[in-house]
């Protein structure tokens, strides 16, 4: 019977041994943007996913609702967070979060840890760009013709994003959140263009 309990919360186990043995571990990306928002003031898991999306956080980061409250837990067995359950008249009660002065640490370290690296950039489109011999001239160039279309797009997305921004008096960090991915996207839309002048004039590429 014990054998049966211990194999069935083995992981749960094996979870809490590593957070005794590495208390101070370092936190992933989007346990980041919660901390992050959580330094501001206690929050619901409602309410983070609303600023995520007022804030177009998902611009530069992946978080969908359904994944905040497994971070939260995941933050909260871990010590960063605390949580306190609140009951409402005539609602369901609900948990409001707040960051721990452990969970302040590990933001600390992992800001200064991603401001001062430069991570390498996997994409996709790599990989067809690598392999796009393998493909006719007109194919390569249709393809082509609609990644940029796509481009446009965000780029146009990304310009109005500044313009709200700046709109709304916002500091100039979030402003740079938009102008950042604005500048890479021209970057590769320069390139993309220049290769495809290339193609198009039979050069051998």
């Amino acid at each position: 019977m014990l054998s049966e309990i211990l194999e069935k919360h083995r992981s749960t186990v094996k979870i809490d041994i590593i957070l005794l043995l590495y208390p101070t571990r370092m936190i992933s990306d989007i346990e980041a943007v919660i901390l992050g928002l959580l330094c501001e003031r206690p929050q619901y898991g409602y309410d983070l996913d609303r600023t995520i999306e007022e804030r177009g956080m998902r611009i530069w980061t992946q978080i969908c609702f359904s994944s905040i409250y497994y971070v939260l837990k995941r933050l909260e067995r871990s010590g960063f967070i605390i949580s306190s359950l609140e009951m409402v008249e005539g609602k369901p009660s609900r948990k409001n979060y707040s960051i721990t002065e452990s969970g302040r640490a590990a933001m600390k370290e992992k800001i200064m840890n991603v401001l001062s690296s430069c991570p390498k950039l996997v994409s996709p489109f790599d990989l067809g760009l690598a392999n796009i011999n393998l493909i006719s001239q007109e194919e390569a160039i249709e393809c082509l013709r609609k990644h940029m279309d796509s481009l446009n797009e965000r780029a146009r997305f990304l310009e109005r994003s500044i313009a709200e921004s700046m709109g709304k008096s916002d500091p100039y960090r979030i402003t740079l959140l938009f102008e950042l991915p604005l500048v890479h996207l021209e970057a590769e839309r320069d390139c993309i263009e220049r290769f495809m002048v290339r193609m198009e004039r039979g050069e051998r590429v």
